[in-house]
């Protein structure tokens, strides 16, 4: 066993005592040492109960001839984060989630993991690790969280991020807003739409790195949470005993499926970057035209919020993740004989049927005939951009508008409320991205408060946006504004052409025009110079390369 080398041997002596001043038995340490990655904490909504999934898995450990070893992992709440400088740190968490995983791991010889996430950047972060490590491992997440109930409809966060829009432009009263911020968030869990978090759960299964129902089951159904959990710790002991490691599991088939699967349900733009991510970690190069050539081969067959009214749990009632993935199979997009960490991709979803045609619809009576993201280019990224295509009206599939150019998320925010954005505009928020925001915020405050206030406009940046929103919202512009990219160069009054249909995004400029702008331009001060964020921003690549450090 790997954990050998802190168990056996008289110069282990030492480290034997160490183990047992905490309670462990020598016929513990002759059982492989799992190692148990709880990213517990009391500031997220979707790990304020993971201290009670722990305790599942480390039951089906033991059950099954382990010994668990817990330790914790550190979590944002990017809800909380959300509008201010606290969202310079989520996706800049996910590189300190992964590393000290890994040294936790290095340093105490575990023989295998069991992960514990439940949003939005600790998902990648730990899935990040386990590629890195290779050792057996597993996931297993909290679940989302129920939808709220407001005036007899079911609502979530989103819907509160947009209704400060409503009460800005004077819909919605001070006690009406007070009243729909307690209905919003009912329980623990990740926010119950198909936001970053619960995309990254489902991808989960699809990648093969978590059962069934990791995604979908809510958190509030204990006990089925439970189950999933003591059976994710007594897979732990058996993917150890069967040596079966994270990039057996993650390969480029898997990959594959998770992008279809991505495709299929309309999952957050934010996928692209971790999926992209986690695949540099296993050895594998995902470029964005693989997500384009996914995407036109996938019909979009779920509407989840925030692109329709249905939420998490109406997607577990419908048959879960291994119903999409069946359901997808019929193209010819999932890869059936993928390995899984228990069995083939096959084996998990040949039984899967929809148990809800309102929720999941079949392949051939889809909601759009291509996938829920596309990937554009253009002048104005020649290296690529992400929209959550199936979250756009039909009527801004194509548009085009006079640019309003703002450096900062609250420059755009001041404005907005201010009334200088109007109905045509397209509004530019960059120096967001990887190495100008540092962190590449999310600028889910702008477009829900456009959105609230019923303006009709186009946001671009350099940034990303949460997986809550919706409209004609394109991020991940690469190469973003602090490398000089051509979404420095513009100015207030560009006319910019949008045509997703076209997979287009271009500044109607002329190339005289641009080499001129592009010779003038200075690149600025750097927004962060010390700390954590000042060394992530020297590193960090650009966000079509999945923002990961080198």
């Amino acid at each position: 066993m790997r954990s050998d080398i802190v168990k056996l041997g008289s110069t282990r002596a030492a480290h034997r005592a160490l183990f047992y001043a905490m309670g462990y038995s020598p016929e513990d340490l002759q059982k492989p040492l799992i190692g148990i990655v709880n990213s517990f904490n009391e500031i997220i909504p979707g790990h304020i109960h993971l201290r009670d999934i722990t305790e599942a898995v480390k039951l089906g450990v033991s059950s099954s001839g382990g010994t668990p070893v817990e330790f914790p992992s550190i979590g944002i709440c990017d809800g909380i984060a959300m509008g201010h400088d606290g969202m310079k740190y989520p996706l800049a968490s996910r590189e300190l989630i992964a590393d000290s995983i890994e040294a936790m791991t290095m340093a105490h010889g575990f023989d295998g993991l069991v992960l514990i996430p439940n949003c939005d950047k600790i998902i990648p972060g730990m899935l990040m690790a386990s590629a890195r490590l290779n050792i057996p491992a597993v996931v297993v997440s909290g679940g989302p969280m129920l939808a709220g109930r407001y005036q007899q409809r079911n609502i979530s966060v989103s819907q509160m991020f947009e209704a400060a829009g409503e009460f800005e432009a004077g819909k919605m009263s001070a006690e009406e807003l007070q009243a729909m911020e307690m209905a919003a968030c009912p329980g623990c869990g990740s926010c119950a739409g198909l936001f970053t978090a619960n995309t990254m759960n489902c991808l989960t299964e699809a990648l093969g790195m978590g059962l069934p129902g990791n995604g979908t089951i809510p958190a509030a159904y204990t006990g089925a949470r439970r189950m999933l959990a003591k059976k994710a710790g007594a897979l732990a002991v058996e993917l150890v005993a069967k040596d079966l490691k994270p990039r057996d599991i993650l390969t480029q088939q898997a990959f594959e499926n998770a992008i279809a699967v991505d495709m299929g349900i309309g999952g957050s733009s934010n996928s692209v970057l971790h999926l992209t991510a986690i695949a540099y970690e296993a050895g594998i190069e995902l470029p964005l035209s693989l997500f384009e050539q996914i995407s036109g081969r996938v019909t979009y067959i779920t509407k989840l919020s925030p692109g329709g009214s249905h939420h998490l749990q109406d997607l577990n009632e419908a048959g879960g993740i291994t119903a999409v993935m069946n359901e997808l199979a019929k193209l010819g997009v999932i890869h059936r004989e993928a390995l899984t960490v228990m069995g083939t991709v096959e084996e998990k979803i040949k039984n899967a049927r929809i148990l809800r045609t309102d929720v999941i619809h079949s392949v051939e009576d889809p909601y759009r005939t291509t996938g829920g993201i596309a990937i554009l280019n253009g002048n104005l990224a020649p290296d690529g951009a992400v929209i959550k295509e199936s979250a756009v009206a039909e009527d801004m599939l194509v548009f085009e508008g006079p640019a309003r150019v703002y450096d900062s998320e609250e420059d755009v925010i001041e404005a907005i409320i201010g009334q200088k954005v109007q109905d045509g505009d397209v509004v530019v928020i960059r120096y967001e991205g990887p190495k100008g925001g540092p962190g590449m915020r999310e600028m889910l405050n702008p477009t829900a408060v456009i959105t609230g206030m019923g303006l009709r406009v186009a946001l671009l940046t350099d940034g990303r946006f949460s997986g809550a929103t919706r409209g004609a919202c394109i991020g991940h512009i690469s190469p973003e504004a602090m490398e000089g990219g051509p979404i420095a160069l513009i100015q207030d009054g560009d006319m910019i052409s949008i045509d997703i249909p076209g997979r287009k995004l271009d500044l109607k400029l002329s190339d005289a025009e641009f080499e001129a702008r592009r010779k003038a331009w200075i690149q600025p001060n750097p927004k962060v110079t010390s700390g954590y964020l000042a060394r992530y921003a020297k590193l960090v690549t650009s966000a079509n390369m999945g923002a990961v450090l080198k």
